[in-house]
């Protein structure tokens, strides 16, 4: 399966990527079809993506001289199961939607995704044919309505269309994803295929730091963050863990909303009444 990663911190940090570490870490050893990292900048987001293996990608160096800063990063490496190797099947997807760019990447699949919600995205078309592109198509529709509306959305507001889109999308299959509008991050932890072979939880995981750490775990999974000489608190989260810290599993069905390195909300799974 997929490979997911996200930083949500207070202060911006500069963050350099070695994927194919980050992929062997997770599992997928070279078994890499395409990467994708997303830095948001306010409202934009900076999105770099190759349908093909990390590991001599001239993009990827050039992404890392750049010296990108951000509060918000996310990242996907891909194990291609539906679609070809395409730039437009490559996660994470990114639409514009209420004057802002949102960010989706998925873990897992969506059986029968189509007949199941048919019709049910109309402004937003899919430009690939994987199903984790017509998962965020659906979900930004659901979304519009709150955007259209022109008044400040809560972040409640927000979250309960995203849980209830959640919920919708663990009966297709596994649905671990990150989606973001630039403000909130909202996360969605499921099951995924562990090493022993069954499909079970946890699907993520997440690490609160609150310092920075100056012999930095994270390299040896082939991220590197770096200390800025100011009290960060930041949080990751990534589909294993990737250091030896107390890392915690999300819940088969749990919802966590977060900005700038913080929770604002973490729910156990919705379930419809």
């Amino acid at each position: 399966m997929c490979e997911l990663f996200c930083l949500s911190s207070r202060l911006a940090t500069t963050a350099t990527f070695s994927l194919q570490k980050f992929a062997q870490r997770g599992g997928l050893g070279g078994a890499v079809d395409g990467w994708g990292l997303a830095f948001y900048d306010g409202r934009d987001v900076r999105l770099y993506k190759e349908p093909e293996p990390a590991g001599d990608s001239a993009w990827l160096t050039f992404v890392a001289q750049r010296r990108l800063s951000s509060r918000l990063v996310l990242s996907h490496i891909r194990h291609a199961t539906r679609g070809a190797l395409s730039v437009a099947n490559t996660q994470p997807f990114a639409r514009e939607l209420g004057g802002r760019m949102h960010v989706f990447a998925h873990n897992g699949r969506f059986d029968c995704i189509e007949s199941r919600h048919a019709h049910e995205w109309q402004r937003f078309q899919p430009v690939g044919d994987t199903d984790s592109e017509i998962a965020f198509c659906i979900l930004l529709e659901r979304l519009s309505r709150l955007w259209s509306s022109g008044a400040a959305l809560s972040v409640d507001a927000r979250l309960t269309v995203f849980s209830c889109f959640a919920a919708d999308m663990r009966k297709l299959g596994p649905a671990n994803f990150l989606y973001s509008d630039g403000d909130v991050l909202f996360v969605h932890g499921d099951r995924r295929s562990q090493r022993n072979g069954t499909i079970a939880p946890p699907g993520l995981w997440y690490l609160s730091r609150r310092c920075s750490n100056e012999s930095d775990e994270l390299s040896q999974a082939g991220i590197v963050i770096e200390p800025d000489g100011e009290a960060q608190e930041v949080l990751l989260f990534a589909s294993v863990p990737l250091t030896n810290e107390d890392w915690r599993p999300l819940n088969e069905g749990e919802v966590i909303a977060a900005k700038n390195g913080h929770v604002l909300s973490d729910l156990p799974a919705f379930v419809e009444g």
